[in-house]
């Protein structure tokens, strides 16, 4: 027996074929062809239909998002012309409020309501319970316009006092003059102050 039966048959390297591990064999690729029929009932009408409806839908959508930004503008700008308009409004009433509670104010409307200021002042000591001073009543006609030590305030001028606004809300018991209840004057000021 001879061992060159045994042995397999090799063939020479070939230079166009790479050397190597075997490859893989594929299995060829089998393609059912559709029939004429077939292509043609294919729905590309819902195809299409489907993507302009998309296309609708999203223009749609941005269209919304406009019009929904642009009324946010116009609401944020008038509520800020509302603020400024407010602003102006709160800056009057406090120069309002600075004029009405100013000392020439404060003053004339006490001597109109009939107080005077006491022109000799007492002390009480609470040590020992000492009078210091000369008590003696307080007269009309000594009060601080009268005695003429009050600077003018030219943005006093044209303000009614309190007994200038108006006839007194309760039935009698309020003295002719004094404003008893709040109330608004005619001119735009401020309601009165309740005096009792």
């Amino acid at each position: 027996m001879s061992t060159a039966l045994a042995a397999p048959l090799r063939r020479p390297p070939s230079p166009l074929r790479p050397q190597g591990p075997a490859l893989p064999s594929r299995a060829p690729h089998i393609e059912i062809v559709p029939v004429r029929a077939q292509r043609r009932a294919r729905p590309r009408a819902v195809y299409a239909g489907v993507v302009v409806g998309s296309l609708g839908a999203l223009m749609t959508g941005q269209l919304l998002l406009s019009i929904a930004v642009s009324d946010g503008a116009y609401t944020i700008d008038r509520l800020q012309t509302e603020q400024k308009a407010q602003a102006r409004t709160v800056q009057q009433l406090t120069e309002d409020l600075g004029r009405l509670s100013s000392p020439q104010f404060l003053a004339q409307n006490a001597e109109a309501l009939g107080m005077v200021p006491n022109a000799n002042p007492v002390w009480l000591r609470m040590s020992d319970g000492a009078v210091i001073g000369a008590p003696a009543p307080a007269r009309a006609g000594t009060g601080v316009l009268a005695a003429g030590s009050l600077v003018a305030n030219d943005l006093l001028a044209g303000v009614p006092l309190v007994t200038e606004l108006g006839t007194p809300a309760s039935g009698g018991d309020a003295a002719p003059g004094v404003v008893t209840g709040p109330q608004v004057a005619s001119q735009g000021q401020p309601p009165a102050p309740t005096t009792r």
